[in-house]
């Protein structure tokens, strides 16, 4: 694991609020098991609490906390194109996660920093663009501080999305 990658680590598992690249865009992440981390995403990005977040993580285990029926994570696999699926959430599952519905998204990724985060934390990543409510997404570090100015915790360097 790069230097950075163990950082980002550290940063998500003390609370924190880092940006980093997914697997189509520059995104923003926490851990779910930090509610203020997740309302800390929400303020950041300006975002209305009913709209939700979704769930990214390189292995399905990681959402069982996460859905009534963790039996139903079995038929969920990674696509060629990044699919999120709508399951029923559990009743521990925050509702600023699932904006209020009775439902959390979810999206398996095999994208290597998104593995190596979900490894190292033993956890699903909240997951959301890195953009403010109605604004493009940031491509680029500059992007980064211009919107959220000094209130990320960490930044992995984005990385081309135009290729």
């Amino acid at each position: 694991m790069s230097f950075r990658s163990r950082l980002a680590t550290q940063y998500l598992e003390a609370g924190g609020v880092i940006s980093h690249p997914t697997d189509t865009i520059q995104g923003l992440a926490c851990l779910p098991r930090f509610e203020s981390s997740i309302e800390r995403i929400i303020q950041l990005k300006r975002r209305s609490t009913s709209k939700g977040l979704i769930l990214l993580a390189s292995d399905v285990h990681y959402f069982a906390d996460y859905v009534a029926d963790p039996s139903q994570l079995s038929q969920i696999t990674i696509d060629q194109v990044p699919t999120t699926y709508l399951l029923k959430a559990s009743q521990n599952t925050s509702q600023l996660l699932t904006g209020g519905f009775d439902t959390v998204a979810i999206r398996l990724t095999d994208n290597p920093l998104v593995l190596n985060l979900c490894q190292k934390t033993h956890s699903a990543l909240v997951s959301t663009s890195a953009n403010t409510a109605g604004k493009d997404t940031a491509t680029s570090t500059l992007d980064l501080i211009v919107f959220f100015k000094q209130e990320l915790d960490f930044i992995i360097t984005p990385r081309n999305y135009n290729n």
